[in-house]
């Protein structure tokens, strides 16, 4: 809701001439908020009731192969660094060829933005989460990706318009309809697949199905 209040905000006072300084007041306030919300977000998972969320993915792991190879705090650590160096140089290669990719390609922005770079940006989460699938752990597979998109919607993109805010670049949430609307008609998908923490071949499928469709309309609009 907090990403869409810009841009429905401009495309209701389209003939009142809304002015960009209120968008861009509008954006950096609800970024704000956004990440107030995120940080309580955080509060509530990792002190509050973290016991909640421990005794769901305990659950599941006790039920998996005993076997199973596990890292330590410091191989985690190790893991996760490397990881976040390599996905940084990967992201800063990617970003600076959009303007190729665009001008030269003719590959549409929207396409290039909600399909090729999550695609590669989060190729090892993405490997990850159907693995955890495959095992079964669902509760595990839905923290990996509505985390992810947590953070992202929450974090990462207010994030981004306050430090344009302090840079004097002025960034907002404006974001297209066609943009808002596949927002929405996905919330509604996933909500709907995972509220009840299991999957089948089915969901799957018309997950993919969705997903291609919403890669149809983003590479022509």
């Amino acid at each position: 809701m907090g990403l869409m209040i810009p841009g429905a905000f401009h495309a209701t006072h389209q003939d009142q001439n809304a002015s960009e300084g209120n968008i861009l007041v509008i954006s950096r306030v609800t970024s704000i908020l956004l990440m107030i919300a995120y940080f309580v977000y955080i509060d509530f998972q990792l002190r509050t009731h973290n016991a909640f969320y421990e005794e769901m993915l305990e659950a599941e792991e006790m039920g998996g192969d005993p076997n199973e190879h596990k890292l330590c705090v410091t191989e985690c650590i190790l893991a996760v660094a490397l990881s976040l160096i390599m996905v940084t140089l990967l992201a800063i290669n990617l970003v600076a060829e959009i303007p190729f990719i665009v001008e030269e390609q003719g590959v549409s922005e929207s396409f290039l933005g909600l399909i090729l770079v999550p695609i590669v940006e989060k190729a090892a989460e993405h490997i990850t989460t159907v693995e955890e699938a495959m095992e079964n752990h669902m509760t595990a597979v839905i923290f990996d990706v509505l985390g992810s998109a947590i953070q992202t919607a929450m974090f990462n993109t207010p994030l981004v318009v306050l430090i344009g805010w302090v840079m004097g670049h002025p960034l907002d949430l404006e974001f297209e309809l066609f943009n808002m609307i596949v927002l929405v008609l996905s919330l509604l998908v996933v909500s709907s697949f995972t509220k009840d923490c299991k999957s089948n071949y089915l969901e799957g499928v018309l997950c993919l199905i969705v997903y291609l469709l919403i890669a149809i309309g983003s590479y022509f609009d």
